[in-house]
């Protein structure tokens, strides 16, 4: 097992973290140490349930429970109602404790349903996704999505702890563990090369999903996330690094009216941004070769970008957070792998860069 710890200047907070397997009892431990006053509601989905339901007992005996829909689609207004109203419903008040038990989307929806739930309650992240235990689960940001665009309606609401089981990635659906790794992909070419060649040499470890592979792997990918928001928590600079290939990740899964898994969206927009920092930046395109060479590695398919016009990717862009005067801010990297952070792109900067990536995607698949 492994202890991390959040150090939120703000407020002067410490939140604890902890990375391993079979960590429910600690859990327990944790919610009995530091909140036995609270009633506890647990949020998951109805396949989390249906997989983990005998590993969560331990923790939902006697407890309420409430199980949505899985998918990318129940982050939305209406749903968020609804669990405002089902919380509401059963007696929740500033006595309540929520524990987000699932992927991003429970993370993303729980969160927000804490922070605007008489204010704000608290709540812990139990993430069950390799995409939710490296990146959604840490860091505070929790929101829902808009018809408009993904997560423009949301808040900086952190959780009082993480608890990080890597057991429950035993049972994750090959696909979930692939989008999962478009996050790992992300911290290894913006924060840590060597993350690079731990993925290479530790590949059929991590792909026979051995804990002791995963725990590192995940560790590690927390603990760099960790070293970006404690000095950023609010996102107003260095944090925006980790929104590397997001940007146009965020557009195509709305164009694909999010039937597109986010970690796969990444991987596309990684592209993209990396085809836009050599137009700008000089940035060697080599790197677009080792990125395709993790994916081909890990047997994850590129992603077919030709049933997305690169002209309507560009208008999905218009409603990007970071845009401002309808241009979009991308996060870059120069020549020698330096952030180059909000840079305004231009129409044509885009579209050229998005069909050369389309041209590649498509004669690769």
């Amino acid at each position: 097992m492994r202890h991390l710890k959040i150090r939120l200047s703000e407020g002067r907070r410490t939140i604890p973290v902890q990375v391993g397997s079979g960590l429910i009892s600690g859990l327990k431990h944790f919610i009995d140490q530091h909140f036995s006053g609270h009633r506890l509601f647990v949020i998951t989905d109805r396949q989390v349930s249906a997989l983990h339901g005998k590993a969560l007992s331990e923790l939902t005996a006697g407890r309420e429970v409430i199980a949505i829909p899985p998918g990318e689609q129940e982050k939305s207004i209406e749903r968020w109602q609804w669990l405002i109203g089902q919380l509401l419903g059963a007696g929740a008040g500033r006595d309540s404790l929520l524990i987000a038990a699932g992927g991003g989307v429970i993370g993303d929806l729980t969160g927000f349903v804490a922070a605007t739930l008489n204010r704000g309650v608290p709540f812990i992240q139990l993430p069950t996704t390799l995409l939710a235990q490296v990146d959604a689960s840490i860091g505070g940001k929790v929101g829902i999505n808009h018809p408009l665009g993904k997560n423009l309606i949301g808040a900086f609401y952190q959780p009082v702890a993480v608890f990080t089981d890597v057991h429950f990635l035993k049972t994750l659906p090959e696909v979930e563990f692939a989008s999962g790794l478009g996050e790992v992909f992300k911290y290894a070419f913006t924060l840590d090369a060597r993350l690079i060649t731990f993925l290479e040499q530790q590949r059929a470890a991590v792909c026979r999903r051995d804990p002791a592979a995963l725990e590192n792997l995940v560790s590690r990918c927390i603990a760099l996330k960790l070293s970006v928001v404690e000095q950023d928590e609010k996102e107003a600079g260095v944090r925006s690094l980790l929104n590397f290939g997001h940007t146009a990740a965020h557009a195509l899964e709305r164009l694909a009216e999010y039937g597109l898994h986010h970690g796969l969206a990444v991987m596309a927009g990684m592209q993209v941004a990396i085809q836009l920092s050599h137009q700008k930046f000089n940035y060697p395109l080599s790197a677009l070769d080792r990125l395709r060479h993790l994916m081909a590695l890990y047997q994850i398919p590129p992603i077919r970008l030709g049933r997305f016009p690169a002209e309507q990717v560009w208008e999905a862009l218009q409603t990007d957070k970071k845009a401002r005067g309808g241009q979009p801010r991308f996060t870059l990297l120069g020549p020698d792998n330096e952030p180059r952070l909000f840079v305004p792109v231009t129409k044509e900067e885009f579209i050229h860069a998005f069909q050369q990536i389309q041209i590649v995607c498509e004669s690769a698949s």
